[in-house]
């Protein structure tokens, strides 16, 4: 089992694997745990994309980037579940999602896929808020530090 320690449950942020085929993400005072299919991408393969997602919200004051949380081969599936995470300078907003494959304009890169995710919402089609949670990216940098 792998874990990782958290800032404080008040700043805090994490990603991390808390038994084979379960991940956790913590947002401040929320806390989710999500299964993992491990068909596709083993353990090792969840934690690299996750470092590679919060390095690229380190890279600009605005981009986008996803957590990716549940993956199956997307030559076969049409669903990944994903943390979609919108930089606006110094604040990331994290909602959960899905990238639904087939409504995809091109193919999908397991490598980069942040640039399946579409912009941020707040409102679904029906008017409906949509349910995000506020980081600020000093948390994820504490994160970072911690869990390299």
């Amino acid at each position: 089992m792998t874990r990782i320690s958290t800032t404080s449950s008040h700043e805090g942020f994490a990603i991390e694997l808390v038994s084979a085929g379960t991940g956790k993400i913590v947002v401040r005072d929320f806390t989710e745990t999500f299964p993992m299919d491990l068909t596709f991408w083993g353990t090792e393969q969840y934690k690299e994309s996750w470092a590679s997602a919060l390095r690229r919200l380190e890279e600009a004051d605005v981009t986008t980037s996803c957590l990716v949380s549940s993956i199956t081969d997307p030559e076969t599936a049409n669903i990944i579940f994903c943390w979609p995470l919108y930089r606006f300078q110094d604040e990331i907003f994290v909602q959960n999602s899905l990238i639904i494959l087939d409504e995809l304009d091109g193919a999908f890169d397991p490598d980069n896929p942040w640039f399946s995710v579409g912009p941020r919402e707040v409102v679904d089609e029906d008017g409906n808020r949509i349910s995000e949670w506020r980081i600020d990216i000093a948390a994820v940098r504490k994160f970072r530090a911690v869990s390299q």
